[in-house]
């Protein structure tokens, strides 16, 4: 399987000043300074509204290809081909996100999808949970997190610090993302099928809060 590393992911704080125009009252009070970060936008919403949000406070944001590939849609005027991406983002500290994006063209279609991944990221609760370490450093996850996307279901338990990621390359790369480095996992159902896969180790990942 083949990851394609989006270089620069995020827009620098310069150009956003210039073209950035707030569409919601959350979009202006990050623009004016009223909220400084991420854990205060989210006391106050549970989903990011507009993406450039996540470019005004988070400078070090890294994103990747999960999957690309051609899908064709049949029309009055024949099959039409294009482009379905599938993007995760995070700050390898704590937050993650993913979406999907369709175009004509395939930077495009990464765009979009880059851009929902980014109006879909969500803090992650991490901790050191394994009975086997208990440093107390926050390296893997606090208790037994489970996800479900289609017929696809992961269970991630605590790992002790040093154990590394035993997971699937997909999850792998989501885990590092949101800045998790040792976990055991369980996975169930059509694992090989990338874009159920990664929305059901993003589910579970979104719902260690939801379990406090």
């Amino acid at each position: 399987m083949k990851f394609i590393p989006i270089p620069d992911p995020v827009k620098p704080r310069a150009e956003l000043e210039e073209t950035w125009i707030p569409k919601t009252k959350i979009g202006r009070m990050v623009k004016e300074g009223k909220i400084m970060s991420l854990d205060e936008l989210f006391r106050i919403v549970s989903r990011i509204p507009e993406w450039e949000i996540v470019d005004w406070l988070v400078p070090d944001l890294e994103a990747e290809v999960i999957e690309i590939r051609i899908v064709k849609r049949t029309t009055d005027s024949g099959r039409r081909p294009s482009f379905r991406a599938f993007v995760a983002v995070g700050n390898k500290d704590g937050y993650i996100g993913v979406g999907k994006g369709k175009h004509v063209e395939r930077r495009q279609a990464i765009l979009k999808a880059l851009m929902r991944a980014k109006k879909n990221l969500a803090p992650v609760l991490r901790g050191c949970g394994s009975w086997e370490c208990r440093c107390g450093i926050p390296h893997s996850i606090p208790f037994k997190l489970e996800g479900k996307a289609s017929s696809v279901r992961v269970v991630f338990f605590p790992g002790p610090k040093g154990l590394g990621l035993v997971a699937g390359e997909v999850a792998k790369r989501i885990l590092r993302l949101a800045g998790i480095r040792d976990v055991w996992s369980q996975t169930f159902g059509r694992t090989k099928t990338h874009i159920s896969f990664s929305l059901a180790v993003y589910n579970a990942l979104t719902n260690s809060y939801r379990l406090l």
